[in-house]
């Protein structure tokens, strides 16, 4: 068991690994800490240098960065620690968004605990949550996916797992295999409901919901820009009607002898289970 008091001062010499998101398209969604931090590090761990260096060069902070990136992420891994162990503190940032959500990070993070060095996560801009919450779909139980895989062999391992889920799923997806991914969606999981997030945050942010099938059927016509979340309905859960065969009567009796409850309170379970006016229950309980 370990125990990390990020805030306390540390009994070894180490360093500190910072994780820290940057905005996914609207400058204005970093913060103030955020800002902080990459000014007081010793060096920023990025994702590509020459998009992150536009990042720091628009708030004017001057830092020497060191590429990490999924090419790689493991020959770097030794240097960083290196760095760590001796003292840095090192900011990682991805191109967008919080580093380690479908962008490299994790296997850095986890070499890092391995060694006792703290680790330290900002909070801020994710588009995968952005894309939910605008959904319109369930959020209270949720599952995140990322992309799809393009070998047709994984993908549609990918497909038979997702539409089992009786959750909302994220799925992120590049503009040019859209089109695609909806037609594919359409065809494992049949017609849910289901909503498109893209150019978050930017000018031309844009949410599109319909029917897989309808949205499956625009996008065939369409031409897009930018990185998309597909957020999609769960599988509806199947609720066994146990009461099927049995009348208004019998069913307000049964429930009055199992569950020992007055008939009033069985009147009203009774409706609520068969999606019908209480009065109708009632007086069918109550006709002899």
């Amino acid at each position: 068991m370990k125990i990390q008091k990020s805030f306390q001062t540390a009994s070894n010499d180490s360093g500190t690994l910072y994780i820290v998101p940057t905005p996914i398209g609207n400058l204005e969604d970093i913060t103030m800490r955020a800002l902080r931090i990459l000014k007081e590090a010793d060096m920023v761990l990025a994702e590509d240098t020459r998009n992150t260096g536009k990042l720091l060069h628009y708030f004017e902070i001057k830092k020497p960065m060191l590429s990490y990136h999924e090419h790689n992420k493991m020959e770097r891994q030794q240097e960083i620690l290196d760095k760590l162990s001796g003292g840095e503190t090192l900011a990682l940032v991805s191109d967008a968004g919080m580093p380690g959500v479908s962008d490299p990070g994790y296997e850095v993070v986890k070499a890092a605990i391995g060694q006792d060095i703290s680790v330290i996560v900002l909070p801020g801009a994710n588009a995968a949550l952005c894309a939910l919450v605008g959904s319109g779909l369930p959020t209270d139980h949720f599952y995140f996916y990322g992309f799809l895989p393009r070998k047709s062999k994984d993908r549609k391992e990918a497909l038979d797992y997702l539409k089992q889920l009786d959750k909302t799923f994220i799925l992120y997806e590049s503009p040019h295999r859209l089109s695609a991914s909806l037609s594919d969606l359409y065809e494992a999981l049949g017609d849910r409901q289901v909503s498109i997030a893209r150019e978050l945050t930017k000018k031309f942010e844009e949410y599109i919901r319909g029917s897989l099938k309808e949205l499956a059927e625009w996008a065939e016509d369409e031409t897009f820009k930018g990185e998309c979340c597909i957020v999609v309905e769960g599988k509806p859960v199947e609720v066994e009607s146990w009461w099927i065969d049995l009348s208004l009567k019998d069913h307000v009796e049964k429930l009055i002898s199992e569950e020992e409850i007055t008939s009033k309170a069985a009147i009203k379970s009774v409706a609520l289970q068969r999606g019908i006016p209480k009065r109708e229950v009632y007086q069918a309980y109550h006709t002899k």
